[in-house]
């Protein structure tokens, strides 16, 4: 069944994450290289941004996810999503407006319900592509570039 939203914006579940070494190193030459992030499933956006620095890079190790990801929400790492297909009112719903505008998403919603994809984990997914919100790619690429240096450090 949908999640509550009310009860949805009033406790932001707490999730376990863990980010291995590996993936941090990866995620890092990634970036380094101007390629996106692409997460698979909202659990994995959640880690990843958990474990964000303000360049862009993540930390290795064990962590919780505690923060809302919500329409506004600046993500640092993550620029796509593949998701299963969520509702208006669901909680992994309101993270994916900080992918895409509402009008998108309703343009999306209105595809599902016609084209009867099945919902959340029932089997149908999409790829979501991050909207820009305050930087443009170049701006992007060239913050990445002056965090070059301390990133080349640990690789």
């Amino acid at each position: 069944p949908p999640a509550d939203p009310a009860r949805a914006s009033r406790l932001p579940p707490h999730e376990p994450c863990r980010i291995a070494e590996p993936t941090a190193m990866q995620v890092a030459r990634a970036k380094l290289r101007g390629s996106r992030i692409i997460a698979i499933g909202t659990s994995v956006v959640r880690a990843l941004e958990a474990a964000a620095n303000p360049d862009g890079s993540v930390r290795a190790g064990n962590g919780i996810a505690t923060g809302r990801i919500v329409r506004g929400t600046l993500l640092r790492v993550v620029d796509a999503i593949l998701t299963g297909v969520h509702q208006p009112g669901e909680s992994h719903f309101e993270l994916l407006r900080a992918f895409a505008d509402d009008a998108l998403l309703a343009k999306a919603s209105a595809a599902f319900t016609a084209y009867r994809y099945r919902t959340h984990e029932f089997g149908d997914s999409m790829l979501l592509n991050r909207q820009p919100l305050l930087l443009s790619r170049e701006q992007n690429r060239a913050e990445v570039l002056e965090t070059k240096p301390l990133l080349e450090a640990w690789l």
